[in-house]
């Protein structure tokens, strides 16, 4: 089992709290993750897609007041709903009985706000931990390391696949599985095809802003529909919208939020981009490794960190913009090639803003200064990774 770095954050959730929803897209390791911290508790297990553990549940509080001084964990919650309003009685209960915590762990393949409209908010009573693919700093920084998870993305069963080609089918079986069964489930009917169409479009213009009315036109369908439908997917964790930075610059700024496909396995199974070779190729190269990098570095933000993107009217631009709860702001520019230095734009953003630090990601493992001042650096992923959890 490769180490998941949530596991602790995990563990301190379930010693705070009752309940514990621990999220993340199917197969991203929620299982394996829950069975392994639950081990020790002496968890009681529940897969609700088993038929046999859903009529467990026909009278939910009977069954689960049997079984109040273990843990429960309940996987796949989403499909039984009205199970929420009966957690928080016997929550309750609990409390009064002095079982404050570790009670209920319950996984679910969407976003907080999604997995909270399926039933009772549980408001007080439950902590939200989000799961994502592996990551730069779960798998090692070797430069094969890092390129094998850039091309075959984060998941564990296509990154640890045996080859390219194995890999890239799993994906495209993944795809397949969210369009007729995950999304019916979650949101209104659409189209299988419509929403592959769409999440093909969005693939091709990986890192952009958005342009719903250019989409709408592709799709023959409305631009209102274009926005419910990539809602949804961002609510299953597959799509990010990353917001345009609204603080005070004294400059006209663009407000359209820039999308990506969170996991660029996902993006290049969409594409049918089976290895490295065929993707340093590619047009989409460069967008794959912004998004790539962007999603590696907000998997460790410090809380209530904001992350935006800056651009201005007249071409300042920097490609993510970190504004940490004390106030400091970091600027990170994202290159695949050493030998790329930031462009004008770039420099012009970081004189409008001022950062307190300001970085060009390489896909390189060295630092350097990238300026007399010493004000910008080059840095790898991994290492602009750890800058960052020694402020969490």
């Amino acid at each position: 089992m490769l180490e998941r770095r949530v596991s602790r954050t995990l563990m301190q959730a379930l010693d705070r709290q009752a309940a514990v929803a621990l999220i993340g897209p199917r197969q991203v390791g929620k299982t394996t993750l829950a069975l392994a911290v639950g081990q020790p508790r002496h968890a009681l297990y529940l897969d609700l897609e088993s038929t046999e553990d859903r009529e467990k549940l026909r009278y939910p509080e009977t069954f689960l007041r049997a079984y109040e001084d273990r843990l429960v964990i309940l996987d796949e919650v989403h499909r039984v709903p009205e199970l929420f309003q009966s957690l928080r009685g016997l929550i309750d209960e609990g409390r009064r009985r002095g079982r404050r915590t570790g009670r209920f762990l319950v996984l679910g393949s969407a976003a907080i706000d999604l997995l909270k409209q399926s039933g009772e908010s549980l408001a007080g009573r439950i902590a939200y931990v989000e799961l994502g693919p592996l990551d730069a700093q779960e798998i090692g920084t070797a430069v094969d390391a890092l390129n094998r998870l850039w091309v075959r993305g984060g998941f564990p069963d296509s990154y640890l696949a045996a080859s390219d080609a194995g890999s890239l089918a799993l994906r495209k079986d993944f795809i397949r599985t969210y369009l007729e069964r995950d999304v019916p489930m979650f949101g209104p009917r659409v189209p299988s095809e419509t929403l592959h169409r769409l999440w093909r479009m969005l693939a091709t213009s990986q890192g952009t802003p958005l342009n719903a009315a250019r989409l709408a036109m592709g799709l023959e369908i409305s631009a209102p529909s274009v926005s419910r439908y990539l809602d949804l997917l961002c609510d299953l964790l597959l799509v990010r919208r990353l917001p345009a930075f609204s603080g005070n610059a004294g400059k006209r700024l663009v407000k359209t939020p820039k999308v990506y496909i969170r996991d660029s396995g996902l993006l290049h199974a969409l594409l049918d981009i089976q290895d490295y070779n065929e993707l340093a190729g590619h047009q989409v190269v460069g967008g794959s490794w912004e998004g790539f990098v962007i999603e590696n570095l907000l998997g460790v933000l410090p809380w209530r960190t904001q992350a935006s993107y800056y651009r201005s009217s007249g071409g300042a631009e920097i490609d993510l913009v970190l504004a940490f709860p004390d106030g400091a702001l970091w600027a990170i520019e994202i290159k695949r090639s050493p030998a790329a230095r930031p462009q004008r734009g770039f420099h012009q953003a970081c004189e409008d803003l001022k950062p307190e630090r300001a970085f060009v990601v390489y896909a390189d493992t060295t630092r350097f200064p990238l300026n007399a001042a010493g004000t910008i650096e080059g840095i790898g992923l991994g290492e602009l990774m750890q800058e960052l959890l020694k402020r969490a």
